[in-house]
């Protein structure tokens, strides 16, 4: 686990798999709560690091791991009797047979657990051997990478990321610039077609194909902020290029008048 200023969280999330894990590792940076003293409630060994990314604090403190299976955490989560009970039946029956498993994430927004649209099932990879598996994705949108057979486990893993409705915009611009920034350094350009079609597909995709309706109104909400968070980086790739191309323009007109 990583965590900075998230000692209101750890109880719960520590908490959930203290009494049956072998070790917690948990890496942390800049941190001016309680965080680390809660976690060492815990019984978790705590280390700090400069912050880079989260990808690449993930991959600390899966070097700190000292067995070799791990479950990776985020502080906002919360392991599920059920989904303790399929980890424990998995290292029972046939973990030998695979090098990780994945299963469902369920996040809680407003009033309700959400379990339609883009934010479910939501699958996740999260228990793995270190020594098949490392953190890899983007720098913001990290995930587990395996080489080898993995299992589908049916327990929940559950997700209390947004507090409250003004939370859920609160990650947007980090995203949106690190999106637009990987997409200049792959050589991806800017175009109308992204921001006309890809937000009212992505709204019709998790409201009524994902079925998001029947969340009732945080489902409509999930497919809106869906939607707009998809038109807000495109916006940021738009503005980002620009500036590029201004940058550029500004040097050539220097080079030439030397």
């Amino acid at each position: 686990m990583i965590a900075k200023n998230q000692a209101h969280n750890l109880p719960k999330s520590l908490g959930s798999v203290a009494s049956w894990v072998s070790e917690i590792i948990l890496v942390i940076n800049d941190c001016t709560d309680e965080t680390e003293s809660v976690a060492k409630l815990y019984g978790a060994r705590v280390e700090e690091r400069p912050w880079s990314c989260r990808r690449d604090q993930k991959n600390i403190a899966l070097d700190l791991a000292s067995y070799q299976w791990v479950l990776g955490l985020d502080a906002d989560e919360v392991v599920s009797e059920a989904l303790r009970q399929d980890i424990h039946d998995f290292f029972r029956e046939d973990h030998l047979k695979y090098v990780g498993a994945y299963f469902p994430r369920k996040t809680w927004l407003i009033d309700r657990w959400i379990t339609h649209g883009d934010f479910y099932p939501d699958y996740n990879l999260r228990l793995f051997r270190k020594d098949y598996g490392r953190w890899g994705g983007s720098r913001e949108h990290d995930k587990v990478i395996v080489q080898g057979k993995v299992k589908k486990l049916k327990g929940e893993l559950l997700h209390y990321s947004f507090p409250t409705i003004d939370f859920t915009i609160t990650k947007l611009p980090e995203y949106a610039s690190s999106f637009a920034k990987e997409a200049l350094e792959k050589g991806r350009a800017w175009n109308w077609l992204d921001v006309l079609f890809r937000p009212p597909w992505r709204f019709f995709r998790s409201y009524i194909l994902k079925l998001g309706f029947l969340d009732g109104f945080p489902g409509f909400y999930v497919a809106s902020m869906a939607a707009f968070s998809n038109f807000f980086r495109y916006s940021k790739l738009f503005e980002l290029s620009k500036s590029c191309d201004h940058s550029n323009t500004a040097q050539t007109d220097l080079n030439q008048r030397k």
